[in-house]
């Protein structure tokens, strides 16, 4: 209780220098800052992933009811994020960026007192105001193009983009060894510790002119109708396994998603100031961009997914090291260490030959990787070296994402675009993590068995396979077309090869 009201009054202090004109004080640090608002909120996504079974004793929960502490983040990440992007184009990315932190904020403390109390209701609220923090993601973005010069802003996107994958990477690094040692309630409270740093340095960081801004309304109705569809669909994919996908809860939802986005896709056809700009989803510019994100997405956290199972797998079934919550995330330390070292280098590639060169050449890279983990697992020093190369990987891919899609839309919709692309990538996730879990609980003998080695090593070669898929997506002449306002970013990122 003493740390919460520390937060809360530290958080207060800030928002006062906020309003005190903290847009007067100069830009260096804002940069730094962005990564770290967006490295907050990537970490919290997959904070719970390791210590679910923690989290559900705990909370005196079954196992199905502690997976919606990821669930609940992740429904609230995906209606958010669209609305927090659009409205940053309209109303300014800062003043969005500083509430979304503010979430965050509010949403670890919930739920670290919660966890402390037995509050499952609780923890389950602060991960909702957790998720509802996402739209960080495109309002970094849009603030940096605005903010930061022309020759550093290449190597600004790229690790901003870089971030979803090493913060979601070391959130499961750092879950187990925080757990085992502070309790379940240490993740929370690390959280919100990022989360007033960043507060903090927001002070630092400009509001830049918004003269050259769009006017207009929030569509409402826009915004509603994808938010029920991607409520709709996400509780499909990740409840399909505990409900049963032929249920008819599962049934429902999925025509219910379909129904909605036929619906988002009209009224967003008709009204003058859409939430979403279809082109720029189904669009020629940005449409096979869109794709690989998707692909991408699924191919990433099936890993991530597969991983954790895999090396806790007792050796008594012949397989699996058998390790705990807490060198699982030692063990997986290597992905987000080399996904963070590969930032700049994608800025080097992009620079030199293009950023769909450098987005390919993470996709072959971990294509390798996967299928190295598939085949060749019997010793951890080989499970490491692969853990490292999928890390490079997709830090490549992840972060070359970035440069493509802001240098595909002039400045006006950096919002809206990265904010469907971050979307993107949270839906890949999900199909991803559900793929990953069908085929390895496929390969038990009977209901209730062990899965058998055989199953992980086909799920980690279907990854293989679907990274494969996220290169030649982009392997079409075209994929990104320069747009008035994109100039600077497409020089820095050779966007134009």
């Amino acid at each position: 209780m003493w740390v919460a009201a520390g937060l809360t009054a530290a958080a207060m202090s800030v928002v006062r220098k906020l309003r005190q004109g903290g847009s007067r004080r100069p830009a260096g640090g804002g940069p730094p800052v962005l990564l770290l608002a967006a490295f907050g909120v990537a970490i919290a996504q997959t904070i719970v992933l390791a210590a679910l079974p923690v989290y559900a004793r705990a909370l005196d929960v079954a196992a199905t009811g502690a997976t919606w502490l990821l669930t609940a983040f992740m429904l609230a990440s995906a209606v958010a994020t669209p609305v927090a992007g659009r409205l940053g184009d309209l109303i300014g990315h800062r003043r969005l960026l500083v509430t979304g932190l503010a979430l965050l904020l509010a949403g670890s403390v919930v739920a670290a007192v919660s966890t402390q109390l037995g509050s499952y209701p609780g923890v389950v609220t602060g991960r909702v105001l957790q998720g509802l923090s996402g739209g960080v993601f495109p309002c970094a973005f849009g603030l940096a193009r605005q903010s930061v010069p022309a020759e550093r802003l290449g190597g600004v996107v790229a690790a901003l983009s870089a971030m979803f994958g090493v913060g979601g990477a070391l959130g499961m690094v750092a879950a187990g060894p925080l757990v085992d040692v502070t309790g379940p309630a240490a993740p929370f409270w690390l959280i919100a510790v990022l989360a007033v740093l960043a507060l903090a340095g927001m002070v630092r960081v400009p509001s830049p002119s918004t003269s050259a801004s769009p006017t207009g309304r929030v569509d409402l109705p826009g915004a509603a109708l994808l938010a029920g569809t991607l409520v709709a669909l996400l509780l499909a994919i990740s409840q399909g396994r505990a409900w049963g996908w032929s249920s008819p809860g599962i049934v429902a939802l999925f025509v219910t998603a379909v129904a909605l986005a036929a619906a988002f896709g009209l009224v967003e056809r008709r009204v003058a100031a859409p939430l979403v700009d279809l082109r720029l989803l189904i669009g020629p510019r940005l449409l096979t961009t869109n794709v690989a994100t998707l692909v991408v997405g699924v191919g990433m956290f099936a890993a991530v997914t597969l991983l954790p199972l895999f090396v806790q797998t007792p050796t008594a079934l012949g397989y699996g090291f058998g390790y705990s919550p807490a060198r699982t995330g030692l063990l997986m330390a290597p992905i987000a260490v080399c996904m963070l070292l590969a930032a700049p280098l994608t800025v080097r590639i992009s620079s030199a030959l293009g950023a769909r060169a450098a987005f390919r050449a993470g996709t072959i890279l971990a294509a390798i990787a996967l299928g190295g983990l598939g085949l060749l697992h019997e010793h951890i020093a080989e499970v490491l070296v692969w853990c490292a190369l999928l890390g490079l990987a997709y830090g490549l891919a992840f972060a070359s994402l970035g440069g493509l899609v802001v240098g595909a839309v002039g400045q006006e919709q950096t919002g809206a675009a990265t904010g469907i692309n971050t979307i993107l990538r949270t839906v890949g996730g999900a199909l991803g993590s559900v793929l990953a879990a069908v085929i390895v609980t496929s390969s038990a003998t009977a209901p209730g068995q062990p899965p058998a080695e055989s199953g992980y090593t086909a799920a980690f070669i279907v990854a293989a396979a679907i990274a494969l898929c996220a290169a030649a997506v982009t392997a079409t002449r075209g994929a990104v077309t320069a747009q008035p306002g994109s100039e600077a970013v497409n020089a820095e990122l050779g966007e134009g090869r």
